[in-house]
């Protein structure tokens, strides 16, 4: 019997050619593909970066050249997610990456003009976009966009409106690269700053030789395919039973939505945020997954075993190092109750999810409700975990960009984490406002940032202080 991979593979060579170039998605971008189809409102799941410059440093033409040779030599950021008679596909179409310079309203904020540009991201069009802006001291450093910041938490060089080693933020502007989370992961976006720096610094930003672009989509078109053939033999029997055990208990806890929530003029998300000590090589991921669980037992109560969801993955062996979405979402099941638990028990089960880490989502959600669970498929909490050492700066014009943030945009689930590590832990927090109270949100932030054994003060999206 064929995986769902296997059968996904089977439709898209079955479909008739249309006389463009449509090429497979992973298992990855499959998933976010028929989210987006079965999401009313047909919203993408969007990536952005935030790099704040001294005012003047972005020359939009220079930017516009770059980008569109990286979208040229990477048919990933010039595809267009779809579905074609039921299967998901990626339509390559010519590069488009538009530098779009945000207005503001009388009296509107920086940042509210930034979420508002992002909500207004039309599907179907190009999965790389450029936003610029001024700004005016509304985004924030290591701080949170909704108040101020508390020590250690976002009031360090850059935090609040003081504009970090670029002067006031008066004096700055804000540079947004914007990515279809379908099209892009981690090492991508690292590659990504890297390379549209470099073509903005270069000689010359011209279209890239055919025969690069051919070879770019070649090596592209390979990767996926092996990667779909990596998914259908990690989807082994065994495998799959395993799952079945492992999520057997796994429960849907979110909330319903709250009526009349977020109230009028609110934004839809709430933030906290962290910036805490941290062991030379790093939190190792058990302890951020059971710090998660501390979180998930205050926001869902004791007794459940709650579905949290974070990426993992990388390129299949024997594939170039080519642009895309090839991680995988892996499920922890959090359990919150009084059973033993901590790093040591964590780690043995994780180690043990790792070695079938590479079987796709959706396999893993028809495994577990093939196993008794009542499981809907939709993750209750998220786990992101990035190294600040990894990842390159953002050069434009000799200066180097300071990596930003803009809070208050919408959340795909009830809550996620991010965890930064390097030279300090940066630990944040996003929730829905719609499932979730403000109050009790930063109650599971002050679980989570107690797990892992800081008392360090956070500013919070109501500016109440996290002890």
């Amino acid at each position: 019997m064929l995986s769902i991979s296997g059968q996904y593979l089977a439709r898209y060579r079955g479909l008739p050619p249309d006389g463009g170039v449509t090429l497979p998605v992973t298992g990855a971008q499959r998933r976010f593909i028929l989210v987006r189809a079965l999401d009313p409102t047909g919203r993408p799941d969007l990536v952005p970066m935030f790099f704040a410059f001294p005012l003047g440093t972005v020359d939009p033409v220079r930017l516009a050249a770059a980008a569109e040779r990286l979208a040229a030599l990477h048919p990933v950021l010039r595809g267009r997610p779809g579905v074609v008679r039921g299967t998901p596909v990626l339509r390559v179409e010519r590069p488009e990456v538009p530098v779009v310079r945000v207005p503001r309203a009388p009296g509107e904020e920086a940042g509210t003009a930034l979420r508002r540009a992002l909500s207004a991201w039309t599907p179907g069009g190009p999965p790389l976009r450029l936003f610029l802006i001024d700004d005016d001291g509304t985004v924030y450093g290591d701080g949170d966009g909704d108040g101020g910041a508390a020590p250690g938490a976002g009031a360090g060089p850059g935090g609040g409106a003081e504009g970090g080693p670029d002067g006031p933020a008066a004096e700055r502007e804000v540079l947004a690269v914007v990515l279809d989370h379908a099209v892009c992961d981690g090492t991508s976006l690292a590659r990504i700053v890297e390379e549209l720096g470099a073509y903005a610094e270069g000689p010359g930003a011209g279209a890239p030789a055919p025969a690069d672009v051919d070879a770019g989509l070649t090596a592209y078109r390979e990767a996926v395919l092996l990667q779909l053939d990596a998914e259908d033999r990690a989807a082994s029997p065994e495998s799959l039973a395993y799952w079945g055990d492992r999520l057997r208990a796994v429960r849907d806890r979110s909330p319903a939505p709250r009526p009349g929530a977020p109230a009028a003029g609110a934004r839809p998300s709430g933030s906290a945020h962290a910036l805490l000590p941290s062991p030379a090589g790093g939190v190792p991921f058990p302890e951020l997954l059971d710090a998660c669980r501390a979180a998930a037992r205050a926001l869902y109560g004791p007794g459940h075993v709650v579905p949290l969801g974070y990426p993992w993955g990388g390129r299949p062996p024997g594939a170039e190092r080519v642009l895309g979405c090839f991680l995988n979402t892996v499920v922890f099941p959090a359990a919150t109750g009084s059973a033993p638990s901590g790093a040591e028990v964590t780690a043995d089960a994780w180690w043990d999810d790792l070695d079938r880490a590479d079987v796709p989502f959706d396999a893993v959600v028809h495994a577990a409700r093939e196993a008794g669970s009542g499981w809907s498929g939709r993750l209750d909490g998220l786990l992101t975990v990035d190294d600040s050492r990894q990842r390159p700066p953002l050069r434009l014009a000799g200066i180097e960009g300071r990596e930003v943030h803009v809070d208050g945009r919408p959340v795909r689930g009830p809550f996620a984490v991010s965890v930064t590590q390097g030279p300090e832990l940066r630990l944040r927090m996003v929730w829905d406002r719609a499932v979730l109270d403000d109050r009790t949100a930063l109650d599971a932030f002050d679980a989570l940032a107690g797990a892992l054994g800081t008392t360090t003060e956070a500013a919070s999206a109501t500016g109440r202080p996290l002890m």
